[in-house]
């Protein structure tokens, strides 16, 4: 019995602690950020015109992503004809531009965003348009994304993406259903 009763003494001293964890946010450490609602990465892959996963559904079923291609060819475990190499720097070069310029177009209406909640002035109405143009771009962002990863495959021989595919951690299955 006194067993229990400690045990429920230790109990309740505890559980207050864990429930005011609870409270504390997540994004605590993103109040001094240039923009709050989004965190430091998400900010520099914007910038950077990185990829934030945004082709997961081409890279995923078999369309190489020019990144990953280009870091496996200088490693030496994916070989591509000097055709191939230049097709691939061109596709990348593209699409960081591309998604650059989408970046730098979404940081700015997440600044604009920002500012409204900042101000204490944001209404229903800018609140939707300013949500509704974040999104548009969003959309456009991942799209050049993709539609890069399409482009990708008839670069590479299916040899290649199977190969790629494996060196991915994705085994060989991925590529097999979209034979040309």
């Amino acid at each position: 019995m006194r067993f229990f009763i400690a045990w429920v003494v230790a109990l309740s001293t505890v559980a207050p602690v864990a429930a005011e964890d609870t409270l504390i946010s997540p994004y605590r450490d993103q109040t001094t950020n240039e923009i709050r609602g989004l965190s430091e990465k998400e900010i520099s892959e914007l910038r950077e015109g990185r990829g934030m996963g945004l082709a997961r559904a081409a890279e995923m079923n078999g369309y190489p992503g020019p990144r990953h291609v280009l870091d496996a060819v200088r490693e030496g475990r994916l070989h591509l004809s000097p055709e191939q190499a230049q097709a691939v720097e061109r596709l990348f070069d593209d699409m960081g531009l591309k998604a650059k310029r989408l970046g730098d177009m979404i940081l700015k209406e997440e600044r604009a965003l920002e500012e409204e909640f900042r101000k204490g002035t944001i209404s229903e109405a800018a609140l939707q348009r300013s949500v509704t143009r974040i999104a548009a771009l969003q959309g456009q962002l991942r799209a050049v994304h993709l539609r890069t990863h399409l482009e990708m495959r008839p670069v590479l021989s299916e040899q290649q993406i199977q190969h790629y595919n494996q060196l991915r951690g994705y085994g060989a299955s991925s590529s097999q259903e979209h034979k040309h």
